[in-house]
């Protein structure tokens, strides 16, 4: 009975938590018609949506289970809500991804300090959060480079570089603090089926969102 008893406190211990936080690049269920975010997909995939990422998962290699902090609409400012009551008493890891709706509520534009002022209260916000490791996700870009499919109405050599500035200040906190996911570069890489509601995740979309983060959610259970 004592040898089972311990058994299955190892058992337990095994227990891994994936935490996410930030916007719609993590809380994108809304966007298709199964629910689907890249958190779940993450913690166990859909196998009969995603055949190829059969096994591919945190359940695959344990015991995993999923905290979606993620809010749609997020920005950086809302980030410590998303804390609120958190209590992390197992093994952890954290996702976040945030600044696209800071860059479209004014920051595509910014000429003074907002952007590094993004940068300060992204990178207090990681230094003080209680969970390693953690994995920062930068914005895409939902034009896929291509300037004939500007939404924004600015000009567009201005947003992309104030795109690479936000993306620059996540790389910082990234380097400092945990693992940086370069989603932007791997986006650039995809097409307009990637996305829907001309910016947010599609089906697919969140699917690469996983295939970005889950090499480092693997290394790290």
């Amino acid at each position: 009975m004592a040898l089972t008893l311990l058994g299955c406190k190892q058992r337990a211990q095994l227990m891994v938590t994936l935490y996410t936080f930030g916007d719609s690049i993590l809380d994108c269920g809304r966007y298709n018609e199964f629910g689907v975010h890249p958190g779940q997909l993450l913690v166990q995939n859909d196998d009969r949506l995603f055949p190829d990422f059969k096994g591919q998962d945190l359940t695959s290699r344990g015991s995993a289970r999923l905290e979606h902090r993620a809010r749609d609409g997020a920005t950086v400012a809302g980030l410590p809500a998303q804390v609120q009551g958190l209590r992390v008493e197992e093994k952890a890891i954290a996702l976040i991804t945030v600044g696209g709706n800071d860059l479209l509520r004014g920051l595509m534009q910014d000429t003074g300090p907002g952007i590094a002022t993004f940068a300060s209260v992204l990178d207090a916000f990681v230094q003080q959060l209680p969970i390693r490791p953690v994995c920062l996700g930068t914005v895409y870009d939902p034009t896929l480079g291509d300037d004939r499919r500007n939404f924004s109405g600015i000009d567009p050599t201005i947003a992309r570089t104030n795109l690479q500035r936000i993306n620059t200040a996540i790389k910082d906190a990234a380097d400092r603090y945990g693992q940086c996911v370069d989603l932007h570069a791997h986006f650039l890489k995809g097409d307009p089926s990637w996305f829907t509601a001309t910016i947010e995740p599609s089906l697919r979309g969140a699917s690469e969102i996983r295939r970005a983060f889950l090499p480092y959610v693997i290394g790290s259970s």
